[in-house]
């Protein structure tokens, strides 16, 4: 996941418009976020919970709206971030009262949600092409690039916000789907489901062969009978054993 700009209106404790540029903040590598308690710094990365997910981090009870804000400015977060190589806009508007167009009073403004994409014509030229403005559509979109829950997101990206001990604390079954959603690790148990299935396959196929082997040194023995004496029959019988080591060896290498 990639930050390139976070836009908030009457977000918070943010009562007009302000835009945060990251990737002038990373254009020389990290950079850190902050300031004073009550400086709008928890404010910012609820924002961005927010632009992805349409809600606060889970352990927090925030106000979205400001109170500060003029009647006629809706509350608005829009998140530009490229996410699984895909860049992304996503313009969340939540559920608030607003001024009626004619007559007094307040009318209640419905939650919007809005998702585009960049994209480049064969001439070059770029373009945000509009994606959906469905809630579920764009959730499973996100969901999808990012990889992550709203609760999964706040557990492991948002440690600023004091989130890492609860993702300490969570069981091991919990952190190890966690960290394999993150580092991909599904395909490293799809090579491990693949070897165990493959070793199967080649233990029944050598236990197979070492059968044949052995029925055949019996029938032979059978063809030529008991005449030789036990001699004869102790050299088939070391003859044979050598046959099935043979026959395992050669279906372990395979």
């Amino acid at each position: 996941m990639r930050l390139h700009t976070l836009h908030l209106q009457a977000f918070g404790p943010f009562a007009g418009t302000h835009t945060v540029d990251f990737d002038s903040l990373t254009r020389d590598g990290l950079f850190l976020l902050h300031g004073d308690t009550g400086a709008g710094k928890t404010t910012v990365f609820a924002a961005i919970c927010v632009a992805l997910y349409g809600e606060p981090p889970t352990d927090r009870k925030l106000k979205l709206r400001s109170d500060h804000a003029p009647a006629d400015l809706l509350t608005e977060v829009t998140l530009d971030v490229t996410l699984g190589g895909k860049r992304l806009r996503i313009r969340r508007v939540p559920a608030q009262p607003k001024p009626k167009v004619r007559g007094g009073g307040t009318t209640q403004q419905a939650a919007e949600t809005h998702l585009s994409q960049w994209t480049t014509d064969p001439f070059g030229h770029g373009r945000w092409e509009a994606l959906s403005r469905s809630h579920r559509e764009a959730a499973d979109e996100i969901k999808e690039l990012l990889g992550m829950s709203r609760q999964q997101f706040c557990q492991v990206v948002l440690l600023p916000q004091n989130e890492f001990t609860k993702f300490l604390r969570a069981g091991a079954s919990d952190r190890k789907d966690l960290l394999g959603r993150l580092f991909h690790t599904h395909r490293f148990g799809s090579v491990e489901t693949w070897l165990a299935a493959r070793k199967n396959t080649l233990a029944a196929q050598r236990d197979e062969a070492r059968t044949a082997v052995i029925r055949l040194t019996e029938r032979i023995q059978q063809q030529a009978g008991d005449g030789d004496g036990d001699e004869r029959a102790a050299e088939q019988c070391a003859d044979r054993e050598h046959l099935a080591v043979g026959g395992e060896h050669k279906a372990s290498v395979g």
